[in-house]
């Protein structure tokens, strides 16, 4: 392989950072790798995405230990990816949440998601042995709309559309106008994009904008604290699948096959996006999703630990 295959070059560490949002929100980020919203309420605390392992949730349950003693309850899952979910044990929660999309998901494609995920991001995954076995269940599932309050304190959980994946989850304050965007949003980071729906991820991040947030935790990157910044962070997202759309789009139409549209489109991208974190990890598996929707699959096919390998030789060997 010319490229180290997905994450495996990338092995320093990165500085993490605790923000406060408001009395009740902190945003856990760490220079674009994931990150985990946090909401205090009167009586208990939510978590939104887990960290990779529980190991590594461990810090998040530290740097929440110094702003509060309340009981962390409530996980809730943005979407299902291993490297959101597998930390939600360390936790111990009284219920972990996610729409019944994403249960769907975990279902059908849980146990492969967590191999192929493993094998790509092995610094993420440091600790991977405190993993227990077997895969992260909700114990609550909704669709479309749940509210849970914590005390007077209300989290809206919402489905506003596909994008990310078929499941995408935002967890919103109304009553502070913050927005934990799971990987809907990006900023200065690359949206992965293997399990997307590219033709629903523009519409998705306009309702997302409708809400009209002060200020946004996005999945990956710094958080979002002015208007000013989260209307960047919308459009940044939404041209870079924009662009990546338009240009498979293009490619397809003048018959060329994947290898080719994914040089045309890395080539194309490269300047405006290149400088994102992860941008060589993605940019294949996001060409090729895309390819696989503008032509004959309409749902993102599984991607496996050796589907992953064969990809990334095919088009970066």
């Amino acid at each position: 392989m010319s490229k180290q295959f997905a994450s495996h070059a990338d092995l320093e560490e990165k500085r993490v950072s605790f923000v406060k949002l408001s009395d009740n929100a902190y945003a856990y980020t760490a220079e674009g790798d994931p990150n985990t919203g946090v909401i205090i309420g009167d009586e208990s605390v939510m978590v939104i995405d887990t960290q990779a392992t529980p190991a590594m949730a461990q810090d998040v349950i530290r740097r929440i230990r110094e702003v509060t003693d309340k009981p962390i309850e409530y996980v809730v899952l943005s979407h299902y990816h291993a490297v959101r979910v597998l930390g939600a044990s360390a936790y111990a929660p009284r219920h972990i949440i996610a729409s019944r999309d994403t249960y769907d998901l975990i279902v059908e494609r849980g146990e492969q998601d967590k191999a192929s995920e493993i094998g790509r991001f092995p610094r993420l995954f440091r600790n991977v042995e405190s993993v227990p076995a077997g895969l992260t269940w909700p114990t609550l599932t909704f669709q479309g709309a749940m509210s849970v309050w914590l005390g007077t304190l209300e989290v809206q959980l919402l489905q506003l559309g596909r994008g990310h994946t078929k499941g995408d989850t935002v967890a919103w304050l109304p009553q502070q106008k913050i927005l934990f965007s799971g990987d809907l949003v990006e900023f200065d980071a690359t949206p992965y994009a293997g399990d997307a729906y590219f033709g629903d991820w523009p519409q998705t991040l306009d309702r997302l904008a409708a809400l009209d947030p002060v200020a946004l935790v996005p999945g990956r990157g710094a958080a979002l604290t002015t208007p000013h910044a989260v209307a960047q962070g919308l459009s940044g997202t939404r041209a870079f699948i924009a662009d990546l759309h338009s240009a498979v789009k293009a490619g397809v139409a003048a018959g060329k096959d994947l290898t080719a549209v994914y040089r045309d489109t890395y080539a194309s991208m490269k300047s405006k996006y290149g400088h994102w974190v992860i941008f060589d990890h993605c940019m294949p598996f996001d060409v090729t999703r895309c390819y696989d929707e503008v032509t004959a699959h309409p749902h993102p096919r599984i991607w496996t630990a050796e589907r992953d390998i064969e990809m990334w030789k095919a088009l970066e060997g």
